[in-house]
């Protein structure tokens, strides 16, 4: 059976120390490990494990040979096998896996933000890769990843039909607003506003179902804009894979969303949601036949969406008057994003509004781009919202390059919003 608290062992002469700093934490910022008290040149094994709020319990394990001091530093050492090899300093949280004996198709996301993220680091003797729970540590530290700031406000928002969540950050003053829109898998997300609340960003985290239409969106983004604690007429809108779509999509077309820039992750233009998503939904619905399957039942849905524009029109992005950053991988298996930024760019180009546009192309990176230090999802569970059908969805990307991705992502992407939404 598991356990997130295990005893320190005193079974060497000389008790091994395990120091994990800081102890808490934000959920982007890097951690110190440092095992000292070993004797020189042992092989141990630093290992992570945390149980999901859906209570699913993750795992990841570097091996490492201490110095002729008996240390062992998980922040400049390199791992020499495991779930990462390298100088890894976040390696334990990045390449987290379910443990085995798990539910297939997982997927890591935080459902409640006021519970912080718990991971319990542990050293083992000798290179171990299985039987942890088997196995008596020889230290052990709780370090808790918080995905919200002291003093971040968590407000509901039920005015004029919207489902919502606005985090502001803490203090008086007025800030910055960003609408967050997250994709098709339906539901409220808040991880990501509270993070960027936390970051100095009064961030709204938004719901909507396949029945939204383009009003729902415009109404969402003038409670943002009208709120006293938001800086009038300083705001962007971030989304992430369909949330992408509705981004291009409504700050091209509409006339009340005029955002002073825009974030994309994963998206695309080729996905037409300039009256409602159910119009969006049908249309896909119409074109299944383009869905691919490869060997291991997993679904590739890019191929769908290629299709898409022989029956609808493109989302005009030459309309876009914002600046905008496109966040892609190129090993995207659910949205063409390669493709996609190509054509954008070159209709921006015809519009004379290329120099709005920013891509950023991150080889090996699958699609499901998250806050940093987030473990990588090659493929999950998923329910497609125009069918309801359950299947495993492929997102592609690999492991490394993926935590790459999404580690150097977030640092442009909260410097572009800085750069455009701070001025006076």
């Amino acid at each position: 059976m598991y356990s997130l608290y295990r005893s320190v062992s005193t079974q060497m002469r000389t008790c091994p120390l395990l120091s994990v700093q800081p102890v808490r934490g934000l959920l982007d910022e890097k951690f110190q490990i440092v095992v000292t008290n070993l004797p020189p040149n042992q092989k141990v094994t630093l290992h992570s494990l945390h149980q999901s709020d859906d209570k699913d319990f993750w795992e990841a394990f570097g091996h490492y040979v201490s110095d002729e001091h008996g240390s062992v530093a998980g922040f400049k050492d390199e791992s020499l096998g495991g779930t990462y090899e390298g100088t890894e300093p976040m390696g334990l949280l990045w390449s987290m896996r379910p443990i085995p004996g798990s539910r297939h198709g997982l997927r890591l996301r935080k459902r409640d933000i006021f519970r912080p993220m718990e991971v319990c680091i542990s050293v083992y003797c000798e290179h171990l890769s299985q039987g942890f729970s088997q196995q008596t540590p020889l230290a052990t530290s709780v370090t808790e990843r918080w995905y919200i700031a002291p003093g971040v406000k968590r407000i509901n928002i039920m005015e004029k039909e919207i489902q919502g969540t606005l985090f502001l950050p803490p203090g008086s003053g007025t800030y910055p607003g960003v609408l967050d829109l997250w994709g098709g898998g339906g539901g409220l997300v808040e991880y990501r506003s509270a993070l960027l609340a936390s970051h100095g960003f009064a961030s709204m985290a938004l719901e909507y179902t396949q029945d939204t239409d383009a009003s729902y969106f415009e109404k969402a983004y003038q409670i943002l804009n009208n709120h006293p604690m938001v800086k009038k007429d300083h705001l962007a809108v971030l989304g992430l894979s369909l949330g992408s779509a509705i981004t291009l999509s409504m700050t091209s077309y509409s006339k009340v969303i005029k955002p002073q820039c825009c974030v994309c992750i994963s998206g695309s233009h080729l996905m037409p949601v300039d009256k409602s998503l159910s119009d969006l939904f049908e249309l896909m619905k119409n074109n299944a036949d383009k869905l691919c399957v490869n060997e291991n039942n997993q679904v590739i849905l890019r191929n769908l969406i290629l299709s898409l524009p022989s029956q609808s029109a493109k989302i005009d992005v030459g309309r876009i008057k914002c600046p905008l950053l496109l966040v892609n991988g190129d090993d995207d298996q659910a949205v063409p994003v390669v493709e996609s930024a190509e054509d954008m760019a070159k209709m921006m180009k015809k519009a004379g509004n290329r120099h709005l546009l920013e891509i950023l192309m991150y080889p090996g990176a699958g699609h499901l781009i998250e806050p940093p230090y987030s473990p990588h999802f090659r493929a999950t569970n998923y329910k497609l919202q125009w069918t309801n059908e359950r299947i495993v969805m492929l997102w592609g990307g690999q492991t490394k390059p993926h935590a790459y991705a999404q580690e150097d992502a977030w640092k442009k992407i909260l410097a572009f919003l800085w750069q455009h939404l701070s001025a006076p």
